[in-house]
């Protein structure tokens, strides 16, 4: 089912906030035992899949559908750094995760490194642009003669 960007956006922010405010009520249980803590870090990772659509709809919400939420910033524009929303995102599940234990925040990382590396393929192979293959040369190849 294919939701519009506001849309996205409203269930995107509503399910993170309801994950991260279930990771501080259920924080003593989280760090009971080690699967525990195992599975806090990967609702620290769903937290920062759904912030991180959260933020790109709002990006796209706001500037357009051509806006791209990137990982490294394109340049200094106006002496602000743009397009840092994955990392303010990593960073702000991370501290949600960390806030639990210390091993939520690092298996949070792990998790959260891997989910942005299946996000970047999909996203590529849905919009990618797709160029024409080089064109291939037919015919006879010249022998050298010596």
């Amino acid at each position: 089912m294919v939701l519009t960007t506001g849309t996205s956006l409203l269930v995107s922010s509503i399910s993170s906030v309801l994950i991260f405010s279930g990771m501080q009520m259920f924080k003593p249980w989280f760090s009971s035992s080690q699967f525990h803590t195992i599975l806090g870090g990967y609702l620290g990772s769903l937290f920062f899949t759904l912030f991180l659509t959260a933020i790109g709809n709002l990006e796209n919400y706001f500037f357009g559908k051509s806006f791209q939420t990137k990982l490294f910033p394109e340049g200094i524009k106006n002496n602000k750094l743009r397009n840092v929303s994955v990392v303010f995102s990593l960073l702000v599940s991370l501290f949600a995760s960390a806030t639990i234990h210390r091993v939520c925040g690092s298996s949070c990382l792990l998790m959260s490194l891997c989910a942005l590396y299946y996000i970047n393929k999909y996203s590529q192979k849905v919009y990618a642009i797709h160029t024409a293959p080089p064109a291939v040369q037919s015919g006879k190849k010249k022998k050298n003669v010596s």
